[in-house]
């Protein structure tokens, strides 16, 4: 029997890894059905919903897949060694969340404005349309994580900007308002924060950064955020792969 989880990342993540672990060195092949769920949860010494959480982590990876009435399976890409998709869409927070961080949000500036060329031609504005300009640090143990600009819509978020909350996810947000991503254009860039930001927000100690600069669209195809994501170069890694 496997000894019980204990590090500093999250039970589910933990356990998300052994997971992988055990599909590997059992030798698990595509198409091959992964131990029941209480077969796991006493060969891991855990809970089940602890365990329904980690296998439901792994489904979003894709390594997984569910056939309701038969089980859970091993999926083709079970046999590519891809650390952290690149291509997974989620939020910052769920994101962060995957690689063990907990993680607060720190506000440092809200406002309405008209936004430049560039994030006009993102979001397909109008002449006169005007944006919300967020600008935020993600802090694990009081650690600047990421640094990140989301530009959304004025009109996709009615109200006064004080009487929202914005330290939450913004994706959840939009998605309270009905208009919820699902889907991104990224590009990736190695860069290091511009000297205005981190003169600004004293972040002198970032270090080199992997840069996702992203356009946000809803079912519709609809550009609900553009959004400029600086992730701290020492903290993360992404993988791909080419199918």
């Amino acid at each position: 029997m496997d000894e019980p989880l204990r590090d500093a990342r999250t039970l589910a993540v933990q356990l998300r890894d052994r997971l992988a672990d055990l599909i590997r060195t059992e030798g698990l092949k595509p198409g091959d059905r992964l131990p029941t769920e209480s077969q796991l949860t006493q060969r891991f010494r855990i809970s089940r919903p602890a365990l329904r959480e980690a296998l439901k982590l792994l489904e979003q990876d894709g390594i997984i897949s569910v056939t309701h009435g038969l089980g859970r399976f091993v999926t083709a890409n079970s046999a590519v060694q891809v650390d952290r998709p690149i291509t997974v869409f989620e939020s910052v927070t769920d994101m962060s969340r995957h690689y063990g961080y907990t993680t607060v949000n720190k506000v440092l500036s809200i406002a309405e404005e008209t936004p430049d060329p560039l994030i006009q031609q993102q979001l397909r504005l109008a002449d006169g349309e005007r944006v919300i300009r967020l600008e935020r640090l993600r802090l694990h143990n009081d650690l600047p994580l990421i640094y990140s600009l989301d530009y959304v819509p004025r009109s996709l978020l009615p109200g006064r900007l004080f009487d929202i909350e914005w330290s939450g996810s913004l994706l959840a947000l939009l998605e309270k308002h009905r208009h919820q991503p699902r889907m991104s254009a990224a590009s990736v860039a190695a860069v290091t924060l511009p000297d205005e930001i981190v003169q600004r927000n004293d972040l002198r100690d970032f270090g080199p950064a992997l840069l996702i600069t992203e356009t946000c669209f809803d079912g519709t195809g609809t550009p609900v955020v553009h959004a400029a994501v600086y992730h701290r170069g020492s903290h993360f890694t992404f993988s791909f792969a080419r199918k």
